[in-house]
């Protein structure tokens, strides 16, 4: 399985998009990252946008990311981050073995993963027992927004945006992989009405028993 994730299209839409995020999409990702301590593995950094806004409590951040253009400007986010971070090329798969995480992060992430629950049950094996997966990840809606995320799905979206699934029960796969929730909620990025496929999203908080 190759390590590397080559999507220079998307790579330019993501790094402007990380470059001008909002405030509020900036409180969710520290609010992903509030409380978190010890060694933490970070999956798919991006341009690294989280890695301000972890707590000093946090030692180490071990960030994953395949695609290199990305990877690139999360190295350069890594240089002025509060805590120690380093960032490697690659996948979950192809992640070195080492001693157990304290924490997994996931932030938009689960959803252009080809087999979330497979992945998920490798980072479940990464984390010591009573480690913690945090995931702040768009979710599947139900009623016309579900049937709008269904068609863009099976048409443009995965294609234009890094292989994004808009349609996925992603908190679901989580508990199927062997987490066990903690702490959950649902919110909306843009108004009920608006018609953005990636407007709901899930926070929360599962751990490995």
């Amino acid at each position: 399985m190759s390590s590397t994730v080559e999507n220079p299209f998307f790579a330019r839409i993501w790094k402007f998009m990380s470059s001008h995020e909002t405030d509020w999409l900036h409180d969710r990702r520290r609010e992903n990252l509030e409380g978190l301590s010890g060694r933490v593995l970070e999956v798919g950094a991006g341009t690294g946008t989280n890695f301000a806004f972890y707590p000093d409590t946090v030692t180490e951040v071990v960030a994953i990311e395949p695609e290199p253009r990305l990877l690139e400007v999360a190295r350069e986010a890594a240089a002025s981050a509060p805590v120690p971070v380093s960032v490697t090329a690659g996948t979950v798969e192809s992640l070195a073995a080492s001693e157990p995480f304290d924490a997994v992060v996931c932030s938009l992430v689960l959803c252009s993963i080809d087999d979330p629950e497979a992945v998920l049950r490798q980072l479940l094996s990464r984390l010591r027992p009573g480690g913690e997966l945090r995931y702040f990840e768009h979710v599947a809606s139900a009623g016309a927004r579900g049937g709008l995320q269904k068609v863009v799905d099976a048409t443009f979206w995965p294609r234009l945006f890094g292989n994004c699934h808009t349609h996925r029960d992603t908190e679901a796969v989580i508990g199927a992989a062997g987490f066990e929730p903690v702490t959950s909620r649902r919110g909306w990025q843009f108004p009920v009405w608006a018609p953005v496929p990636v407007s709901e999203f899930a926070l929360g908080r599962a751990v490995r028993p």
